[in-house]
C-alpha cells in the first residue's frame, strides 16, 4: 500500500483497464487515455451520448453520465475473502483504486489523477445480471444494507472526463469535493 505523509494512506490507482468491445470484463492495460468530454479512448463505452446497450435502446441520444466507471480495489479484497475469483477489470472497471471511499463521494466530487486527468463524478454503477452470469452469487454480493436498511450498491462509481490525460498503475488520485450541501450518490 502507498503511504503519503504521516503513515496516512494515499489514495492511488492500482490498475486500468479498458476494452473496444461490449465484453462485461475488460482487460488490464498499462495506461489509459482519458478524452475530455467522451471518456477512456479505445474503450466501447466512448462517446458524448450513452454507449450502454441498455440505455441506447431506451434513448441514444441521453448524455454519456458513465464515460468512466471506477471500483475500489477493497471490494475485490472483500469479494475474494467471500471466496469469488475477482481481479482488477473483472467487474468491467476501467480504473481500479485503493485508499479512496468511492461510494461515499458526493455527486459532482471531482478526482485529479495523476498528472492531467479531471474526470467529475456522477453517480453509482448498478449491478445487472451479468455479474451473476460472470460468477454464480456475486450480485448478491455487490448489494448490501446499511444501518437505516437502505439498499447500498458497491460495484463502484461512474465519472465523466473534464481534462484529459494519461492514467496507469500508481497514479495518486486527489479529491476535490463540491460545494456544500452535497448530494449523495444516485444509479446513473
Amino acid at each position: 500500500m502507498d503511504r503519503g505523509v504521516r503513515g496516512v494512506m494515499q489514495a492511488i490507482v492500482t490498475a486500468v483497464s479498458s476494452s473496444p468491445r461490449h465484453s462485461f470484463s475488460k482487460p488490464l492495460r498499462n495506461v489509459i487515455r482519458l478524452l475530455a468530454g467522451l471518456g477512456v479512448e479505445g474503450d466501447a463505452h466512448l462517446g458524448t451520448t450513452v454507449k450502454h446497450r441498455s440505455r441506447v435502446a431506451k434513448d441514444p441520444s441521453q448524455p454519456n453520465l458513465r464515460q468512466v466507471h471506477l471500483i475500489h480495489a477493497e471490494l475485490h479484497d472483500e469479494l475474494r475473502e467471500a471466496g469469488f475469483n475477482v481481479s482488477a477489470g473483472d467487474l468491467g472497471e476501467n480504473v481500479t483504486t485503493r485508499g479512496i471511499d468511492l461510494l461515499g463521494l458526493p455527486a459532482g466530487a471531482r478526482l485529479r489523477i495523476g498528472e492531467s486527468a479531471v474526470i467529475e463524478v456522477t453517480g453509482l454503477r448498478n449491478p445487472c445480471i451479468q455479474i451473476d452470469r460472470f460468477q454464480k452469487g456475486l450480485m448478491k454480493a455487490v448489494l448490501g444494507k446499511d444501518e437505516h436498511g437502505n439498499l447500498v450498491r458497491k460495484s463502484g462509481i461512474m465519472a465523466i472526463v473534464l481534462e484529459g490525460g494519461e492514467v496507469r498503475s500508481g497514479d495518486v488520485i486527489r479529491v476535490e469535493l463540491p460545494p456544500g450541501p452535497h448530494r449523495p450518490l444516485e444509479v446513473v
